[in-house]
Parts: structure tokens; C-alpha cells; sequence
């Protein structure tokens, strides 16, 4: 690393720690910031700090919030008896952007991944059951990744459902729009004929 003022050398260390920020990019934030007005440098601060101090989870969904209950469980005109169930909250927003869903959101907090020694209870299962129990709720939405941990989480929390009755749905997955079948994998290939509808 060249030799930077050590404030400045030690900014660089800090943002380079942010996902997906290399050495290069970090640089580039660093001295920006340095740049930057006081003004500018102080607002950035102040966001993080409130980031820190006034978000919670809310307490019905897992999901982020600055108040008891997030948005979407305070908002009387979602769809109660069907429940979308997503692994980080950030999970949330692809599904929103499309206006095609207006039920409930529960966020688990991470998947079941043996290898990293997270089973189902490091997950946020309990409050689901506990939802479900309280009754109104008719079907459950597993939107968990296409990934292998994303599967086993969406396949154990279909097998804990199905006996309480509950009609447990798995986004489909198969070729995103745009796409052209020769680069589709063997396993994305497979998702879609299996997921195939009548036209």
C-alpha cells in the first residue's frame, strides 16, 4: 500500500472492509471524503450513527425498522393470510419492486448451511410458528435464494408447515427475460422445465 498521512491510510483500511470495496475503490471514497466539505463529512457521519442507533427489527417480521412494527405490518391494506418468507431483509425489496406481491414479509436472517455451521436454530423460525399458530395466515411464500442453502432452508420449513395444514408455495425459478438458452447451467435449465406452465 503506498504511504498515506495515517488518517487518511487508516480511512482507506475502514472502507475497504465494506463488501465488494477493494483497495482501489477505497482510495477513491478516501479522498473524496477528504475533499468533501465538514458539512458534507458530518451528514455522512450522522447517517451512519442513526443507522446504528435508530434501526430495530421489527417485532412481527424480522424485517428492518425504526418503529416497533416495519412498514409493511403497519400498513392495514396488505394481505395478511399469505406471508412471504425471505432470508435478509434486503430479500424485500426485489420482491416490492415488481407490485405483484401486497402480503406479509418474514425474514429469517441467513439460511441453513451445515458447513457453516448454521442450522435451523440460528434462523428466526420461532416467530413464524408463533404467526402461524395465531391463526389468519393461508398460505406461505418460500422466496429463499436459489442457492443450495436456500433450497435446504425452503425444503426443511416446507416439511415443518405442511403438517399444520399450511399451503406452502416456492417461487419459481428457471431463464431470467432476455437470456438466451445456451448459457443457461444444467440446473437453471432443469428449474425451468420443471417449472413450465400452460400457455
Amino acid at each position: 500500500m503506498p504511504d498515506f498521512a495515517e488518517p487518511l491510510a487508516r480511512l482507506i483500511q475502514e472502507v475497504k472492509r465494506l463488501p465488494g470495496i477493494g483497495q482501489k475503490s477505497a482510495q477513491r471514497i478516501a479522498f473524496h471524503i477528504l475533499r468533501a466539505r465538514r458539512e458534507d463529512v458530518e451528514r455522512l457521519v450522522q447517517a451512519l450513527y442513526d443507522v446504528k442507533d435508530k434501526l430495530g427489527l421489527c417485532a412481527l417480521c424480522n424485517n428492518i425498522s425504526d418503529g416497533d412494527l416495519c412498514p409493511f405490518c403497519r400498513d392495514p391494506n396488505r394481505d395478511r393470510s399469505v406471508i412471504c418468507v425471505v432470508e435478509e431483509p434486503h430479500n424485500i425489496l426485489p420482491i416490492e419492486t415488481t407490485r405483484a406481491f401486497s402480503g406479509l414479509y418474514y425474514v429469517l436472517h441467513g439460511a441453513i448451511s451445515p458447513l457453516r455451521g448454521i442450522g435451523p436454530e440460528q434462523l428466526k423460525i420461532k416467530g413464524l410458528l408463533e404467526r402461524i399458530g395465531a391463526g389468519g395466515v393461508q398460505e406461505l411464500i418460500l422466496a429463499t435464494n436459489p442457492t443450495v442453502e436456500g433450497e435446504a432452508t425452503a425444503v426443511y420449513l416446507s416439511r415443518l408447515m405442511k403438517p399444520l395444514g399450511m399451503r406452502v408455495t416456492r417461487i419459481a425459478m428457471g431463464l431470467p427475460v432476455g437470456s438466451d438458452l445456451e448459457f443457461a447451467d444444467e440446473v437453471t435449465m432443469s428449474k425451468s422445465l420443471e417449472n413450465r406452465r400452460e400457455m
